[in-house]
């Protein structure tokens, strides 16, 4: 059998990323084994590197600290308590409704990453219970992953679903049809966790956001199956809210029987949330792997300035170790430095209220450190 060849390789690995709506995709991202980091170098151990090898080491640490997370932060360790309180109690006889969940929280907090952590654990939970078939021989899905976009609607919604499934009448039928594929799809391969990412797309106050809710209330009430709603903002478009008109009153039965979670940003006005910002900050300095790192790099030497180029936020965070990390190998410093990472730049929520905290820092309004007032 031949062997595939990195070209290969990195084309599947990108590849994973866009079919995690495709059960192929979602098999690859539960199956793959955690990344080994590589070999930490010295300086004098990189320079006696050959030329093919010092370019296949920068490679293995390219995609290294592209791929540092998820980190297990107190926000998803609870994340992962509740969702589990709440999916393992759906387990109830047929004829009662089950409770769904929705993550609502601002961008950059790692609402999806810690969702889809989540939904490994418990495909492999399952698959290691039940096994890979059902009792009737069909392929046994735990999870089934939907991504909305801004003009899905029923038909759309359900031929997502039978795309995950891989299901040949993706391509044909009425919406009737493609409702009836997709839920006996749910049934037959035992879905028990039904992931709808990115909710807040759904125009909920027309007719497609009623016909949609409505969808959601039947698949509650009729399957085995605990839907896990992923948006930003979904308490402001009225998920959760009671109304006086018929589209309010719809959207609110779904409300009424979704238990709002949320992800909160890291916060360093006490002591344990600063001790909770270090932590973090320190597991991750722990994966890098720079020639000149060393202990404290981030934690002693960055722990304000990393929070003023975040504001808290953990996915923003990611963002700027990633990139910095990328900068310090592709330029040779081997070092994250506030030289360094002053020339990369993070998204623009960040950097717009980088100033502003920046500037609580040097006036020892705010700090980082552990026993120290802001």
């Amino acid at each position: 059998m031949a062997t595939k060849n990195h070209a290969q390789q990195q084309t599947e690995a990108r590849l994973d990323n866009l079919t995690l709506a495709r059960k192929e995709g979602w098999q690859r991202f539960v199956n793959t084994a955690a990344r080994i980091p590589p070999e930490p170098l010295t300086r004098s151990q990189l320079e006696a590197l050959g030329e093919a090898a010092f370019a296949d080491y920068n490679r293995q640490r390219r995609e290294w600290h592209a791929n540092l997370g998820p980190i297990k932060t107190p926000q998803l360790a609870a994340l992962h308590e509740d969702l589990w309180d709440i999916v393992d109690s759906n387990a109830q006889d047929g004829d009662k409704a089950k409770g769904a969940v929705a993550i609502d929280a601002f961008p950059g907090l790692g609402k999806t990453t810690s969702v889809l952590d989540f939904a490994k654990k418990f495909h492999r939970r399952e698959i290691n219970e039940q096994g890979t078939e059902t009792n009737a021989g069909h392929e046994r899905w735990p999870v089934c992953r939907v991504g909305l976009t801004g003009n899905t609607g029923m038909v759309e919604f359900n031929k997502a679903m039978l795309g995950f499934y891989a299901h040949p009448g993706v391509t044909r039928g009425k919406a009737a049809d493609y409702a009836y594929r997709a839920l006996d799809n749910v049934l037959s391969c035992e879905t028990k966790l039904l992931i709808v990412d990115d909710l807040h797309f759904l125009r909920w106050r027309n007719t497609v956001g009623v016909e949609i809710s409505n969808h959601f209330k039947y698949i509650a009430n009729e399957f085995p199956v605990t839907l896990i709603f992923v948006g930003v903002g979904l308490a402001a478009r009225g998920l959760f809210s009671e109304g006086h008109f018929y589209e309010d009153a719809v959207i609110a039965q779904t409300g009424r029987r979704t238990t709002n979670l949320d992800m909160r940003p890291f916060t360093i006005e006490g002591d344990e949330g600063r001790r909770q910002w270090r932590q973090l900050l320190l597991a991750l300095e722990q994966r890098i792997v720079l020639a000149d790192h060393h202990p404290g790099m981030l934690v002693d030497e960055l722990s304000d300035y990393l929070f003023a180029r975040s504001t808290g936020h953990i996915g923003s965070l990611m963002t700027l170790i990633n990139r910095g990390c990328q900068r310090a190998v592709r330029t040779g410093a081997e070092v994250l430095s506030r030289e360094l990472m002053d020339r990369v730049k993070n998204d623009a929520a960040s950097e717009k209220a980088r100033q502003e905290l920046e500037i609580a820092f040097q006036a020892r309004r705010l700090t980082t450190r552990i026993g120290k007032a802001g």
